[in-house]
């Protein structure tokens, strides 16, 4: 169906009404795992097996949290559980035979709805979203949970929730890809904190400073923001492009002043901005050493934040102290396309991402770092893939994230 048949008959539809608790028997004999999802319902989603399978709730709008019973009388267990578009929610949590446990985490759902603006304003009643994004789990009127590795689960409690959030505005190497061998930090972000703190990752793969505006996207995380929630804003990959003359701007003096009209949006409702430099490209010179392809830009963040006095999460240092450690031989593997991609990452590279910047959370942002249960994470030292080791999703393309 077009995007925009598609996308007319879900506003048409309206979003469900706001749901009570819900629970959901999902043991492998319980009624829930027979039962196919249906528009407005709940079930399975296509392709689902018994090692692993996506299971989807019809939810307005809204924060969930979704308590898990994980566990099996008869087998052990090893259960990854991801939401949306493969948002890391747990990681590998091992159940002996008999033993069950309880896990909970936070869920943000979108549609693409909008308010419409008042007659004779101007501004659209939804977010201008391309075909590819449309049939994703990201923006869509359902809670999807996806059990991977060896899951064993029981049941599922799902409760709308308020709850202090982080948004993200940023582009490709931020945003919840959505196949498999790409990844992006932010979608790692949610497994690194508490379940106390939602994420509400609105990113788009080649978005930039200005379509993020033109596209509406801005518009839909400004609805949602609420007092005390956090901002975090990281573009330039894409934005520092001269030959996309329509949305290009230069480090010196158009990219700081949309920056800060970003920063500027987030204090008037209340929220509060945080910088994020964009991380290096994994391009490495003869002497071991990466290239700088991003400088004036970081640079240009960092000098924002100062005068600013928002919280800067420096991600193009840590990054390049994280390739560099791992060496050009090794740094490929953290990449999308088994290393072909040296701007994207993989789990991998996502996780290190991730790693760098719950660290820098958990230094900079007082408010926030109570809630970082991530490990402690040094970007000269880190981990090696197999240490890391995320089940991969079923879904999987070889179409490289837009934007390089």
């Amino acid at each position: 169906m077009p995007l925009s048949s598609a996308l007319a008959l879900f506003l048409m539809a309206g979003a469900p009404s706001q749901p009570s608790v819900l629970s959901f028997d999902l043991s492998p004999g319980g009624a829930e795992r027979q039962t196919p999802y249906r528009a407005g319902g709940h079930g399975m989603e296509p392709g689902s097996t018994d090692g692993d399978f996506l299971f989807s709730v019809a939810v307005p709008d809204g924060t969930y949290r979704v308590t898990l019973t994980l566990g099996d009388r008869k087998m052990a267990g090893e259960t990854t559980v991801k939401a949306e578009a493969r948002r890391l929610m747990l990681r590998n949590v091992a159940t002996k035979k008999g033993e069950f446990v309880q896990r909970q985490f936070l869920v943000n759902v979108r549609s693409p709805a909008l308010p419409p603006p008042p007659a004779n304003a101007p501004g659209g009643n939804a977010v201008r979203l391309p075909s590819v994004d449309i049939r994703e789990y990201s923006w869509d009127d359902r809670l999807t949970l996806e059990f991977l590795g060896q899951p064993k689960l029981s049941s599922v409690k799902i409760e709308p929730v308020t709850a202090p959030t982080i948004f993200l505005a940023g582009d490709s190497t931020v945003t919840d890809q959505a196949a498999e061998p790409a990844a992006s930090w932010g979608q790692m972000l949610p497994a690194m904190l508490d379940g106390t703190v939602a994420v509400a990752n609105h990113a788009r793969s080649g978005a930039t400073l200005k379509s993020f505006l033109t596209d509406l996207r801005f518009d839909k995380l400004l609805s949602a923001v609420k007092p005390g929630d956090w901002l975090f804003i990281q573009f330039g990959h894409n934005d520092q492009k001269q030959e996309w003359p329509q949305t290009y701007v230069d480090a010196a003096n158009t990219y700081p002043a949309y920056l800060r009209a970003y920063i500027a949006e987030a204090r008037r409702r209340g929220a509060h901005a945080v910088l994020v430099t964009s991380p290096e490209r994994g391009n490495f010179d003869t002497h071991g050493k990466i290239k700088d392809t991003l400088g004036p830009y970081a640079d240009a963040v960092r000098k924002l934040a100062a005068e600013e006095r928002v919280p800067l999460i420096d991600l193009n240092a840590d990054s390049r102290a994280i390739y560099e450690a791992l060496g050009p031989e090794v740094a490929p593997t953290a990449f999308n396309a088994g290393g072909k991609d040296r701007t994207h990452h993989d789990n991998y590279g996502a996780w290190l991402m991730a790693s760098a910047v719950a660290e820098r959370i958990r230094s900079q942002i007082p408010e926030l770092a109570p809630h970082i249960v991530a490990a402690p994470f040094v970007p000269a030292q880190p981990p090696s893939a197999a240490q890391v080791a995320i089940v991969p999703s079923r879904a999987h393309s070889d179409v490289r994230p837009a934007g390089n």
